[in-house]
C-alpha cells in the first residue's frame, strides 16, 4: 500500500514595504503593496491566505541598503522602493488574527538590537492575540547600516552577534517558559485572587550580555514560548538554528546545494539532541502561475518591464556586501567580480534555459535578481508550477515553500485559484480546516506536538515549570 504524500508547508513571503523582492514593481497597475500603510491592506491579504497558506512570513530589517555605488549610497534604493520604506511588521498582526482561523503569522525580530525583555512581552501579547498563531523569525542582522541606525560605529562581529542571540535565546526561555507556573493564574473570586503569589517568580539572569531580573510581565500565553524561525547559513549560524529552530529557512537556488544544506543540518540538528520530527525545512521560490504556460512566461515578462535594475542591485550588495557598481557595464561576471555572484550565476546557468553563451553582464544579473531576488523561480501552469515544486520536495526533502510574489496581493491570489487545487488533486495538500483552533507549532509539527508547546528537545523545555513541579528554582 502506497504510504500517502507528505503534505507542504506554505508560506507566504512578504514584507511590511512598497516591495519585498521585486523593486519597482510597485508601479505595475494591479500591484497593491503600496498600501502597506493601510490596515485594509492586510486584512485583505489576510483573508485570501487564510485556509490556504499556513503562514504569513514576515521579513524585517532595521536599515538601508547602501552599498550599491559607493558606501553609504542611498540613492538607488529610494525610486523602486527596494525594501524601503519599511514599517513595524508587528503591528498588523492582531487585526489579521482578528478575521482569520488558521493562518499563522511569522515576524522578523533582531536579537542583536531589541531588549529580550521587551520582546518577550510584545511575543506573549500576540500569543494572546492570535490564539496562539505567533512565530518569531530569529534574526542576529547583518546590515551596517543597521548598526549605526542603532548607535554603533560599527557592527557587532559575526559569531559574537550569535553568541549574544544564544544568550538573547536562554533570556527569553526563562521568561516565557520558567517565571510563570502553568496554574499561576487562579482567578479565583471567592479568594480574591487573579494569580497565585507562591507561582510566579524572578529569574535572576545575569550573563555576560544580559542582566533581567523578571518575572516576565505577561501571563502565561498559550504557546508560551512563538514558534521559532531561522535561517543561518554559515558555521556559527547553522550551530544556533539547529539548536533552536523549529523552522529553518534555508538559502539555495539550485536543487544540489540545498540537498547537502539539507543533510548538513539534519545532521547538525541530531548532534544537538535534536528530534527531526521538530524541524521542518523550506526554500524560498517566486511563483507566477496562469492558466497556461504561455500566459504566465508572459506575465512574467510583463512584470519585468516595470522592474528597477538599479534597486535590485542594491538589494545584492545589502545581503553580499559586493558592490557592482564598480565594474563595467560588459564585464562578463561568470569569470569576474566578487565570489557570492559567481556562484549566483553558476546556478543560473544549471537552471535557465538557454543560458548557456549568455554573456552575464551587469545588467542580465539585475535582470535576473529583478524577480524573485536570489531564490529559485516557478512560472507556468498550475501543473508545471506543481511540477516544479514536487521536483524540489523529492530531490531535495525540504517540508515546503516561502511563495514570494511580484505583484501584491494578485500572485498569491493566482497561486491559491490555480495552484492549490492542482496541489489538492496530488494529495500534498495540507487540512486548513482541521487547523482551525490550532497553534502555530501545531499547525507546522504535526501530531507529535498536539499541546504547542516546546518539545522535550527543545533547549527551552528545560526552563518549563510545570503545574507539577512545586519548586520555587529553576
Amino acid at each position: 500500500m502506497a504510504s500517502e504524500p507528505k503534505k507542504w508547508i506554505l508560506n507566504a513571503f512578504s514584507m511590511s514595504s512598497p516591495t519585498h523582492v521585486a523593486p519597482g514593481l510597485w508601479r505595475h497597475p494591479k500591484n497593491q503593496t503600496h498600501r502597506y500603510k493601510e490596515i485594509a491592506y492586510w486584512i485583505e491579504l489576510a483573508k485570501i491566505l487564510d485556509g490556504n497558506f499556513h503562514g504569513l512570513f514576515l521579513a524585517d530589517m532595521l536599515g538601508i541598503y547602501d552599498v550599491y555605488n559607493g558606501p553609504g549610497n542611498i540613492r538607488e534604493v529610494l525610486p523602486g522602493a527596494a525594501q524601503f520604506p519599511i514599517s513595524d511588521p508587528s503591528a498588523p498582526i492582531a487585526a489579521m488574527a482578528a478575521v482569520t482561523k488558521s493562518l499563522s503569522f511569522g515576524i522578523t525580530a533582531s536579537t542583536t538590537y531589541e531588549s529580550p525583555f521587551l520582546l518577550a512581552r510584545r511575543y506573549s501579547t500576540l500569543d494572546h492575540l492570535t490564539n496562539g498563531r505567533v512565530a518569531w523569525n530569529v534574526v542576529t542582522s547583518y546590515l551596517e547600516s543597521a548598526a549605526k541606525n542603532l548607535g554603533m560605529e560599527q557592527q557587532i562581529s559575526h559569531d559574537e552577534r550569535y553568541q549574544i542571540a544564544d544568550e538573547f535565546l536562554e533570556v527569553v526561555y526563562k521568561l516565557l517558559e520558567g517565571s510563570w507556573r502553568d496554574d499561576a493564574v487562579i482567578l479565583d473570586r471567592d479568594l480574591k485572587t487573579y494569580t497565585h503569589p507562591d507561582r510566579v517568580r524572578r529569574i535572576n539572569h545575569e550573563g555576560k550580555h544580559f542582566k533581567v531580573a523578571g518575572p516576565h510581565l505577561v501571563e502565561p500565553s498559550r504557546q508560551r514560548t512563538p514558534f521559532i524561525f531561522q535561517a543561518g547559513a554559515s558555521k556559527a549560524g547553522m550551530a544556533f538554528a539547529t539548536k533552536h529552530a523549529e523552522t529553518m529557512f534555508l538559502p539555495g537556488m539550485h536543487i544540489d546545494s540545498v540537498r547537502k544544506n539539507v543533510q548538513d543540518v539534519r545532521r547538525s540538528a541530531l548532534e544537538q539532541g535534536r528530534d527531526l520530527n521538530g524541524l521542518k525545512l523550506i526554500v524560498g521560490i517566486l511563483i507566477i502561475v496562469d492558466e497556461t504556460d504561455e500566459r504566465a512566461q508572459q506575465k512574467y515578462d510583463e512584470y519585468l518591464s516595470y522592474a528597477d535594475l538599479d534597486g535590485s542591485l542594491a538589494l545584492f550588495g545589502g545581503w553580499t556586501g559586493a558592490d557592482l557598481g564598480k565594474y563595467a557595464d560588459d564585464d562578463n561576471f561568470e569569470f569576474s567580480g566578487p565570489g557570492a555572484i559567481q556562484s549566483i550565476v553558476s546556478s543560473w546557468r544549471a537552471t535557465i534555459p538557454g543560458s548557456d553563451g549568455i554573456k552575464w553582464t551587469k545588467h542580465r544579473v539585475a535582470q535576473e535578481l529583478a524577480l524573485g531576488g536570489p531564490h529559485p523561480r516557478a512560472i507556468g501552469s498550475a501543473k508545471t508550477v506543481a511540477d516544479i515544486l514536487e521536483r524540489w520536495i523529492s530531490e531535495t526533502d525540504v517540508d515546503g515553500f516561502n511563495i514570494s510574489y511580484a505583484v501584491g496581493p494578485g500572485d498569491l491570489e493566482d497561486v491559491v485559484k490555480y495552484l492549490i487545487p492542482e496541489l489538492k488533486s496530488r494529495g500534498v495538500f495540507w487540512d486548513p480546516v482541521a487547523a482551525e483552533g490550532r497553534t502555530t507549532r501545531e499547525n507546522y509539527l504535526g501530531p507529535h506536538f498536539s499541546d504547542g508547546r516546546l518539545s522535550s528537545d527543545h533547549p527551552g523545555a528545560k526552563y518549563k515549570w510545570t503545574a507539577t513541579d512545586t519548586s520555587d528554582s529553576k
